[in-house]
């Protein structure tokens, strides 16, 4: 399809050196969709259709995730994105003591099979791409969808989404681990195996640089980083056995869009480069698939202000833009008051008519890279990559990732940048819009989404008529395979599967891991 400007003039789907006068022959961007991907993963982009439109929920109980899901597909999303609550993250059921004050709060609830049923009751799996942020209890959660579409009738080839499972990340930036760092990356092993067998079309893991970028990291450690996790994660797969290309296809990366437009496309552009040239020079890669680097965005959290809220529309729309004009694959946007509760109805609602009217209403999806061969992008990007190169190096030389980590590197880089970024906000240096300069004496009063504490006492009720009717001696057997097979070789998932399928809980299910395989206390803790 033609594309035209609002003069009528004619936008070409992709430009290059010919289309400018005086160009430089010698200055080569290469191709869309054709190695090293500087320009974008696919020869169309988002001339043949646009990104696709997630909206990261979950909240309370199942049921009222459930209700948020249905309303954000039938108002035009096309990708769901659950968010857990912590309890689930940290593998603990609903009326752990660990968990009590926190049950509902940051996502739903997920203690088991029965919870997860009605998560997505109504909701064909089969026509839905369903992404969950979920790490070290990732396995648990994917298996729990898996036997939920079963019992629609829907295969498990059919299904399609993405498990975060990067585990490495949570020791560095965020702290939803369980499991020490060599079991950890013998479970990702182990799902990648699992997958490739059993769901093939799904995306193995989303190897994350957004939450170091919400914990202070700037765009080249966001991108450095998140790279020495991802050649972590190959080397691993690579060691158990697999070849590179049986599942370098189906990785995915997660990363942040900030308000610094010019900087985060350049970021995006930088880091296809890096990626494809680590996966073909490094790993040996042929498959072309291998060496794209695909990645899902969210508008930058920690930009968001309590203060004067609805000036986050703004902020999200930019970092929205950024994201787009840097090519990724798929896009959620905050709501404009999760800085201050859980996003209401409406402005969920807004957030996703903001990427609607950037795919509808501008003129982004008319051509691909707009900003290639503009001369700050250009030297932003070799900027960026260049900054990126030299930390992975650094990295390298301390070990890899896991020992890195060990030794505190990421995370001491990570806080230093975040220690300048504050540093520059309170002397006023860095401007922040309502909350260092342009303030307002009186805020005007916010009814905020409020979780109903009573939830932690329906959860427990639930899982106390869970057990009272299942086969307990069932669930014994299954976890004491499970554990079997977690001292040995075998591949955990299957086990764990059975096990869920029995109606094992998710805190049973990891509790039985953590009797083999212990938990990861960090070393500043001693």
């Amino acid at each position: 399809m033609a594309h035209e400007s609002e003069s009528g003039l004619p936008i070409e789907p992709v430009y290059g050196p010919d289309a400018l006068d005086g160009w430089n022959p010698a200055v080569r961007l290469g191709e869309p969709g054709a190695y090293p991907f500087t320009r974008g993963v696919y020869p169309s982009m988002y001339t043949g259709r646009p990104w696709t439109m997630r909206q990261y929920a979950g909240f309370g109980t199942a049921t009222e995730s459930n209700a948020r899901y249905r309303q954000l597909i039938a108002h035009g999303t096309a990708g769901l994105s659950v968010a857990f609550d912590l309890p689930t993250q940290m593998g603990h059921d609903s009326d752990a003591p660990l968990a009590h004050g926190e049950v509902g709060k940051v996502g739903v609830a997920i203690d088991s099979i029965d919870d997860m049923r009605v998560l997505f009751g109504g909701i064909p799996l089969d026509q839905v791409s369903t992404s969950m942020t979920i790490n070290a209890p990732a396995a648990l959660l994917l298996l729990l969808y898996q036997l939920v579409a079963e019992e629609q009738g829907v295969r498990a080839d059919q299904l399609t989404g993405t498990i975060q499972n990067d585990v490495l990340k949570e020791y560095i930036a965020r702290g939803t681990y369980i499991f020490p760092p060599k079991p950890s990356l013998r479970l990702i092993a182990d799902i990648f195996k699992y997958c490739r067998a059993e769901i093939p079309k799904w995306n193995t893991i989303s190897i994350s640089g957004y939450h170091m970028a919400e914990a202070g990291a700037s765009p080249a450690q966001e991108i450095a980083f998140t790279f020495a996790n991802g050649i972590e994660y190959v080397r691993t797969a690579v060691a158990a056995g697999m070849d590179v290309d049986d599942f370098a296809p189906r990785l995915s990366f997660f990363f942040v869009a900030r308000t610094t437009i010019l900087e985060e496309v350049a970021k995006f552009r930088a880091a296809r480069r890096i990626w494809a040239r680590v996966m073909r020079e490094e790993f040996g890669a042929r498959n072309p698939k291998s060496m794209m680097l695909r990645f899902h965005t969210q508008t930058a959290g920690v930009q968001l202000t309590a203060q004067q809220p609805e000036v986050n529309l703004v902020r999200v729309a930019v970092q929205a833009l950024a994201a787009v004009l840097g090519g990724t694959q798929s896009l959620h946007t905050n709501s404009f008051d999760e800085a201050i509760a859980l996003p209401t109805d409406k402005s969920a609602r807004l957030a996703l008519r903001t990427q609607q009217v950037l795919a509808h209403e501008t003129d982004v999806t008319a051509t691909v890279d707009p900003f290639a061969g503009s001369y700050a992008i250009e030297r932003m990007t070799d900027d960026v990559e260049a900054a990126a190169v030299e930390l992975m190096t650094k990295v390298e030389e301390l070990g890899g990732s896991v020992a890195a980590i060990e030794r505190g590197f990421q995370k001491g880089e990570i806080e230093r940048n975040a220690y300048r970024i504050a540093q520059e906000t309170d002397a006023g240096e860095r401007v922040v819009v309502g909350v260092n300069r342009f303030t307002i004496d009186e805020e005007e009063p916010y009814e905020p989404l409020r979780v109903d504490p009573a939830i932690e006492a329906q959860q427990a009720e639930r899982l106390a008529k869970l057990r009272a009717e299942r086969d307990q001696r069932a669930v014994d057997s299954a976890l004491a395979a499970l554990r079997k097979a977690a001292g040995g070789e075998e591949n955990v998932l299957y086990p764990m599967r059975e096990a869920l399928r029995a109606r094992a809980t998710v805190g049973e299910v990891c509790n039985a891991l953590r009797e083999v395989w212990g938990t990861y206390v960090p070393s500043d803790a001693f």
